[in-house]
């Protein structure tokens, strides 16, 4: 019977670590500020409150308890399953905590397929934006101008708003020589669920001096596309463009966009993203 007592001491106290390193490793996450790598920004308090509460309920299950003769030992299939299990989850926490997270690169974009999602009705709209401030038109990122580039082809439209955006490389399969993507992903729930969107930029051998997931930021207006091989009839002709770091957060959100909805609107409530988000 003590045999029995120790296993099932074992098992009990095994799941209650496993419980304990994935809390931890979610905290560490959110206080590190990886964690929006993996979630959307608006579920990181929620998830901390749990993990919080979930730390507590383990605290909890430290307590003493009445012992039961009852009380189930795992069979020897159960014990080698659930030493794997605990393996796996170490590594897993070992390896986020020490690893920084990969961002989604041109590889899931290209398996996604960018601007494959329709457009938002939250959305900026062409009637907003043909009132906006030059201030809210500067401050568009990669997923406004997606949005709005699938609203309306009307190159007279864009006359006189220069688009400053920032986003990383992926190829164009019509003309990949003198076209590419400038991507992001954006998240509404997680990572799993991001969808690439992107802005078509026109650059002959532009992978001469620029190469594929790299992050460049991109000054310029939209135009007539001079490519002949390419259906889409509006792209991004850069005034400058320069190669520039990975932004903090690399991931654009839906919520970011569809506060600014109205761009012509003004009130302080409405926060513009920093200019690295673009």
């Amino acid at each position: 019977m003590w045999r029995s007592a120790i296993i099932s001491g074992i098992w009990r106290w095994q799941g209650l670590a496993l419980m304990t390193v994935s809390i931890v490793v979610s905290i560490w996450l959110a206080a590190t500020g990886q964690l929006i790598r993996y979630i959307h920004p608006r579920y990181v308090l929620f998830t901390v409150i749990m993990a919080v509460i979930g730390l507590a309920l383990v605290a909890a299950s430290f307590l003493p308890r009445a012992s039961h003769d009852h009380d189930g030992r795992p069979s020897g299939t159960g014990a080698v399953l659930a030493g794997i299990a605990t393996a796996a989850t170490l590594t897993l926490a070992a390896t986020l905590m020490i690893l920084p997270p990969a961002t989604l690169s041109s590889a899931t974009a290209d398996q996604r397929v960018i601007n494959s999602t329709g457009v938002r009705t939250d959305g900026a709209s062409v009637d907003d934006v043909s009132s906006a401030t030059d201030a809210a038109v500067a401050s568009f990122s990669v997923l406004d101008w997606a949005s709005l580039l699938r609203q309306t082809s009307d190159v007279a439209f864009y006359d006189g708003k220069p688009a400053s955006v920032v986003g990383f490389i992926a190829r164009h399969p019509d003309d990949p020589e003198n076209m590419f993507y400038l991507s992001r992903f954006v998240i509404t729930c997680c990572a799993v669920d991001a969808q690439p969107v992107g802005v078509l930029v026109y650059l002959e051998n532009w992978e001469g001096t620029f190469a594929v997931d790299e992050w460049v930021a991109v000054e310029g207006g939209f135009g007539a596309n001079p490519s002949r091989q390419s259906t889409q009839p509006i792209v991004l002709v850069p005034a400058d463009i320069i190669v520039t770091e990975q932004p903090t957060e690399p991931y654009l959100y839906w919520w970011a966009f569809s506060r600014r909805a109205c761009p012509a609107a003004t009130s302080s409530a409405v926060r513009s993203p920093p200019s690295w988000s673009r």
